[in-house]
Formats: C-alpha cells, structure tokens, sequence
C-alpha cells in the first residue's frame, strides 16, 4: 500500500521490489500486471492483481535467465522467453503450452499479433521469427535484415503492420497480414527502413511503439531522442 504522503501525490498502488525492475507489462483488461526483474530463476516475474494489492509467483523455478515476459491478448496465456526459447503457459491450469525453439543464440524481444495466433521473436543475433502458434513450434519464417542486434519487435494493434529496431541505427517496417481463413499462410513483405537515430556506444535504436489508433511509430534511441513517424 502507499504511504499517505503518496496517496496525496495520486498514488493508488505502490509495489516494492527487490530488484531492478526490467519490464513491466499490462494484461489486457487492466487488472493485473506483469514485472521482470533482473533476479535469476522463478522470482524474476512477479504478477501483480491492483484490485486486490496482492501480488503473486506464478513460477517456482525457470529455466535460464529470463527475457521478456507478455500476456496473451485473447487467452489466459503468458509467454516467458528466456535466452533462447519462449515458452507458453496457462496461466488458469498452470501448465505448459507449448515451447517456441526460434533457433537463435538471444532472444532480445516478443510481440503476439492483436488476434493471438502469431509470435514474433527478435534476437540480439541480428534475426527475426516469425511463428504461426497453429503450424509449428518452430518458425514459420526467419527474417535476416538487420546488420546488428535486435532491440525490440513490435505488431500494431490496428493495422497489417509489424516493425524491428536495432543497434545498426535504423527501424525496419513490414506488412504482415494475418487472414481469417486458417488455410492461408500470413502475408509478410518488407516495406520501409526508417533512418534518424545516431548510433552512440554500439547501441542504436532501443524501443519502438505504434499508436494504438493512427499509422504512426514512436521509437527510442541511444542517442537520447524519441521520435514520431508517420
């Protein structure tokens, strides 16, 4: 609970964590939310309930250090992706789905397409995959681009839309169709690399985010500066 002092600031929750916190993540109704911490093993993710003020370890132990972490947009999923995998739990049976082998050497980032089918998994082995949760557990396609790390992967909520950003200074923009018809494959076509970042200490472009309404791009770089593109 916060201190009176930060309830008369707005604060309505405050979570005290024992390490560094490295993400947080929202689950899609706004009641819960996901942290990563930089702690080794199943104490690194905590899920947290905000109308309850109880927070919870849904892992007693994990294999290797952990990544990134994202709840599924339509199911009561969660998706941890350690060094080189991600694997899919149920977070209602408390089991494992599936485990996603993209064959790379670290992963640096995951999305899921708004409709819950798709997975991309970047890498800080300059690769991109692709996975179609109903094909295979391993990728439907393997993207190799960029000419250094990749930093973050990113769908767009509202349109046909996905984009990379990496250390070699730039942000790579795709179509990736998703079709309702189960027999056809997703549509995935390179279209725009977008240059502005200035690369400082080897690191380029860290983040990026689509609005979640217009066709626009938001992203991060090491050079200290965000930037809009439209």
């Amino acid at each position: 609970m916060p201190t009176s002092a930060e309830q008369a600031t707005g604060i309505h929750v405050s979570v005290t964590m024992h390490k560094t916190v490295k993400s947080v993540m929202w689950h899609r109704r706004g009641d819960y939310l996901a942290t990563l911490t930089s702690e080794e093993g199943g104490s690194s993710v905590l899920i947290h309930q905000v109308s309850k003020h109880r927070s919870q370890r849904p892992f007693r132990k994990l294999k290797g250090a952990v990544q990134s972490i994202m709840f599924h947009p339509t199911k009561p999923w969660f998706l941890v992706a350690t060094q080189r995998y991600v694997r899919i739990y149920n977070l209602m049976q408390q089991a494992l789905i599936k485990t996603l082998q993209p064959g790379v050497k670290w992963i640096s980032s995951i999305d899921v397409h708004p409709q819950g089918d798709n997975v991309i998994v970047g890498s800080y082995d300059k690769k991109l995959s692709w996975f179609d949760l109903d094909l295979s557990v391993k990728p439907y396609r393997s993207i190799r681009y960029h000419r250094q790390a990749i930093r973050q992967v990113q769908y767009s909520r509202k349109f046909p839309l996905f984009a990379t950003t990496s250390d070699d200074g730039t942000i790579q923009v795709y179509h990736g169709m998703v079709y309702q018809d189960l027999n056809q494959n997703p549509l995935i076509v390179p279209l725009k690399i977008l240059r502005g970042h200035e690369i400082r200490n080897s690191l380029g472009v860290l983040d990026c985010l689509f609005h979640p309404i217009q066709p626009w791009l938001i992203s991060s770089g090491a050079d200290g500066t965000i930037r809009l593109w439209t």
